[in-house]
Formats: structure tokens, sequence, C-alpha cells
């Protein structure tokens, strides 16, 4: 249910800028010969010609839908040209639209707080930049405003065609305004600027709606289609809204809308004004109360973020009637399909934007054989991401498993899926100064990589390919303390002193050297070893030398190991380096799913902590001694 949100303290300058049949615009662009032309971009399928998703204005004049197949949008206009949209795995391939839409996005962002809300569609918010132009080169002669802004249709106005453009330039430039409509004036002009930069760069038309709140622009924006714009002084909100039917309000198009209409008689957004906020929160909540009396005098508080990348990432497939799936092998087929465009998507996105998604859903649409009219809906599943086309694919098809067990109930019936798709959501900028670990285990050469691998140096081994990101640091030497042997407890403690060449070749017999590779604790950061005390027996605890100190200690004592064992009893690994730094983890917090993803030779490493080497029962071994001698 929609939440009220507070009201800004100051006016805003908001802009809700909406391509214009953008698929067709990008089909034009490719095949200029289209320009002029009725034309339409229809579905990848063939039933009856394919399923329209974009109409040419052109095309529309003929009576032309988007609701319509393409069989029968030849018939109402016989010389419409229909382009498929491209294919891939059997689905359309949207990739085309989607950078044409980066293009146009990277100039809007120019001017202000731009928030990306689909394909072909961007939220604005100019307020500072309208500000700016309002203090240093305010709109004051009506013959310096731009064409393209004299052009836009201001509601309230009187609609005097031939004298609209001078109408439109004297309102632009009123001295006698007031503060929100001078902003909005400004606002106007910028709008109308970023259009005209938008055509010229990219050849793609557009309009826009500009107010004071993401509502209202969200709702003029389309009023003036194709390449016009379309401003909303406060003095022309309650009129605008008193006709507005309340299924065109966003988040009023379903129930809540239906509710509004059969239960209160409520037809458009100006009839919600015949009813006090008490009466609305006692019918519908007081969140959903609230939010209903506040747009009814067209207040909204929802801000524009600043976001030029998709929240989510996701890649689906309907299977409409005799194309249902109806058993597990071709669900398997078609989620493999889809985890490998995703996970495609998601390693693009980590490669150029640095973002990295944490949660894999899967949602599908399942009906019951013999009970098509059934209630109860397929459960959505969603599980954490682990990176990897192979690894998002099974987990893809244990969350279907998952998903159709509850759905089924324990009943051995039929089932048919007509909808299927997997989003990886929750994304994240990486933080700064973190790298893959894949960098480190590659060799000395991996040094100088950068911090966040490009496609170039995407893994091919198929157990590399879930990155897990650190913070490198100094190389480290550890071996378990004698605090370990004392304490009796579930905790580990490792402190790293240098260790003796016996012990070293110990280590290195019972975990093969890889040639290139080195411990894991070099990469990871460090806290400070003023808490070693406080948690020598709660943690694992390792100090470093340094880097090359410690590189050269350990060759010295691969060369040294004789006359240094002797030394060895006397020597305390156990004991902290005054002043060193220390790092602690507790060894419960280690997730065992998650050690089995890393590299063989880190895994080993990692083990080694959670599970030591059993010591030798030597007192068992001296009676058996005892007993032989006797």
């Amino acid at each position: 249910m929609p939440v009220a949100r507070p009201e800004p303290q100051e006016p805003r300058v908001i802009a809700h800028v909406d391509m214009d049949c953008f698929y067709v615009q990008v089909e034009q662009r490719r095949n200029p010969a289209l320009r002029g032309q009725p034309t339409a971009v229809v579905q990848y399928n063939d039933w009856k010609g394919g399923g329209l998703i974009a109409v040419s204005y052109e095309a529309r004049g003929f009576g032309v839908k988007r609701s319509m197949r393409g069989d029968e949008a030849k018939r109402v206009c016989p010389g419409i040209n229909l382009v498929q949209v491209p294919v891939a795995r059997g689905k359309a391939d949207l990739n085309l639209y989607r950078s044409a839409g980066s293009e146009v996005v990277a100039i809007l962002a120019s001017k202000g707080k731009c928030e990306r809300a689909s394909i072909d569609e961007v939220y604005l918010d100019l307020t500072d930049a309208a500000k700016e132009m309002l203090l240093q080169a305010p709109p004051d002669s009506p013959e310096e405003i731009l064409i393209e802004a004299a052009k836009s249709n201001i509601l309230g106005l009187p609609s005097d065609a031939s004298e609209k453009e001078k109408i439109v330039r004297a309102w632009l430039c009123r001295p006698d305004a007031d503060s929100e409509d001078k902003l909005l004036a400004c606002g106007a002009i910028i709008v109308a600027q970023l259009r005209v930069r938008v055509l010229e760069e990219t050849q793609f038309t557009c309009s826009a709606g500009i107010a004071h709140n993401k509502m209202l622009a969200k709702l003029v924006s389309g009023m003036h289609k194709p390449a016009q714009q379309t401003v909303v002084p406060s003095s022309s909100v309650q009129d605008f809204l008193a006709s507005l039917p309340v299924k065109k309000m966003k988040q009023l198009g379903g129930k809540l809308g239906s509710s509004l209409q059969d239960d209160l008689g409520v037809e458009t957004i100006g009839d919600l004004l015949s009813f006090t906020e008490e009466k609305l929160q006692e019918q519908y909540g007081v969140n959903t109360g609230t939010w209903l009396w506040k747009i009814a005098r067209g207040i909204s508080g929802e801000e524009v973020e600043d976001r030029l990348l998709p929240k989510s990432h996701g890649c689906g497939k309907t299977f409409p009637g005799p194309k249902a799936l109806k058993n597990s092998a071709s669900v398997k087929g078609w989620l493999d399909q889809l985890c490998e465009e995703l996970s495609e998507r998601i390693q693009s996105d980590l490669n150029q934007n640095k973002r990295i998604a944490q949660t894999l859903t899967l949602h599908a649409r399942v009906s019951k054989e013999n009970e098509r009219d059934s209630v109860k809906k397929f459960p959505s599943k969603s599980c954490p991401l682990r990176y990897g086309t192979w690894k998002i694919q099974e987990d893809a098809m244990k969350l279907f498993e998952s998903g159709l067990h509850d759905f089924l109930e324990y009943q051995n019936t039929g089932w048919s899926i007509t909808s299927l798709s997997v989003t990886a959501s929750k994304i994240f900028d990486i933080p700064s100064g973190t790298s893959s670990i894949l960098r480190y285990v590659k060799g000395p050469s991996s040094a100088s990589s950068p911090a966040i691998p490009d496609s170039s140096s995407v893994p091919e081994d198929p157990s590399l390919d879930n990155n897990v990101y650190v913070t490198p640091s100094n190389e480290e030497q550890c071996e378990p303390s004698t605090s370990e042997k004392e304490d009796g407890k579930k905790y580990s403690a490792i402190s790293a002193k240098q260790c003796s060449a016996n012990e070293a070749k110990r280590i290195s017999k019972k975990f093969p050297e890889v040639k290139g590779t080195s411990s894991i604790l070099k990469f990871l950061s460090r806290g400070q070893s003023a808490l070693h005390e406080k948690r020598k027996s709660d943690g694992l605890i390792c100090s470093h030398p340094g880097l090359e100190s410690s590189l050269e200690a350990s060759r010295a004592e691969e060369h040294n190991a004789s006359a240094q064992g002797a030394d060895r009893s006397s020597t305390n690994c156990g004991a902290e380096p005054s002043g060193s730094n220390a790092w602690m983890f507790n060894v419960e917090d280690i997730d065992p799913a998650v050690v089995e993803e890393l590299p063989p030779e880190i895994r080993r490493e990692i083990q080694g902590w959670i599970r030591p080497p059993k010591q030798p029962n030597t007192k068992r071994r001296e009676a058996q001694v005892i007993k032989t001698d006797t």
C-alpha cells in the first residue's frame, strides 16, 4: 500500500522525461529509411505476427495500437513496417535499447540529480540548476527565450493556438511571478535545452513534464506527445486533478483504485476532496489514508533518487497457452538460459560500474492441473547470489524446486508454468580499496593488476567464478600459539612470530606449495594489537613483521634449518611482538559453505584453522613401548 512521505520545506523543480516510441526510434536510427514511415517493433515470437511493443506515430494515425498483434496491424495499415526485436537464447534481447537509453541518460544527468526509472524514462531534480539560472541569468526578455521552450504547454494558460508561443514567452519572463513559478520557468527552459541536446547528439526525440513533484511531472509528461513538454504551475494543480480518472494515478490502477470506485464512489482524483483525512484513514489505514488525502491536493514528498544505474537486473520469459512448461527438464533448460543472461549482465555491471549484487530471486506463474482459477500463487524464493553462471543456474533450480514443493502442498498433481524469471537485486557499490582475491592467487605479476578485474581478467575456471573481495595488506607467517592448548575453549589463537625452519617444513609437507600463490592472511586487514591481551583466548590473532622481512625470514629459515633446529625448543612462537598490529576473528564466524567456494590452497589453509591437526598421543605410544619391553 502507498505511504505518504514528508513534503519538502522548499519548492522543488522536478522533470519527468519520456522517450517517444523509443524502440521504434532506435530502429529508425539503425535504418533511416524507416523515418516518416508507419513502423512498429514486434516481439520475437511469430504467433499471429508477434506482439507489438512500440508503434510509431505515423502508424497510430492509421489506427494501429500497441495491444494488437502483427497480423492485425497489417490489416489496419497494409503499409506498416514490422521490425522484430533482436533475439538471444530464445527470448528478446534488449541490450540494443538499453545502450541507446544510456546515451540519453548521460546527457540528461548533466544538469542535476538523475533517476533512471526504466529503459526510456528518467526523473530529474533541477532545483539547484533552476536556482542558479534565476540568480545568474534569469529569463527577462521574451525574445531571448529558446524556441523549444516557447513551444511549452503550460497548464492554465489560454489555449489560443495562434498566440500560444507569444503567451508562453510572456509567462516564462513574468517579472511579477512568485518564486515558485519563476523556478518552474527556469526549469522549463533547462528541460528544453536538454531535449535539444538529446535530439542533436542521439537523433532521438523525447517529451517531458515539469512540476514541483514527481507525481505531477509523471502525469503530464505524456499529455502532449511527441517531442513536446508540459508545465504544471501550482495554481493549475487542482483544475488538472479534478477531472483526472482515478485509474490514471500511479498506484491506483489496481485493487486500491477499484476499491475507491466501488466503496466510495470515487471516479476522479477531484472526488477525493470531498472526504476528510480521518475518513480516508478509517477506510484504508493511517498511511494510505494520508497519502490519498495528499494526492487529491497534488502533494507528494517522493524524492528523486540520484541513480543512473538500475536497482536490479532481471531476465524473464513467458510461455503462453500450449507453450507452457510442464516438467522439470524443460524448466531447467529455460532457467539455464535465463541465468546465463543474468550472469553476463551482473558481471558486466561489476566490471564497468564496480557494483556487486547480493540476492538472487526466482519468480514464476504456475497453475495446477484442473485448477486454472486457483487462488494460491507460486511463492517467490530468494537466496544469496553466488557469482558464476553454473552457480546461479544451480541455485535458481533449487529455488524453483523449493517453491514448487510449497505450491503443490504435497499433492501429486500436474502443473504448468506460463511465466519464469530470475532477478539479481540488492546491488551495492564495492567499497574503495577492495579487490578480487583472484588478483592474489595468480602470482607476483598480478600485483600490478587493477583493483577490480575487468572482463578480460574474468577467470575461465568455474571454481574461481565466485569473487571474494578483500583489502590487500602485508604477508604474514603464523603458527598456532600455546594458548590454543591451554584454553580448552571453542576458539583458536594464532600469533605470528618468525616460525622455525622445521615448522615451515612441516607445513609445506602438509600443504604443498602452489606456485604463484600465498597465504590468505597476507591479504586480510588487521586491527590493533592493543586488543591482543583482551581477546587472546577469543579469536585468531596474527601479527605481521611486514612483507619483505617476512619473506626474507622465511627464506633464511629454509636454508638454515639444521642450524636453527636446536633453537626451536627455546623459541616461544606464541609470543606477541611488542607494538605489532593484530587481526582477529571468531572461528565460529567462518561459514563452511563459503570456505568451500575458495581456491583449493586457501581452502586447505582455512580448514586448518577451523580443525587444527591432532597432536600425537605420546602417552599411548609410551604405554605401548613399556608393554612391549615387559
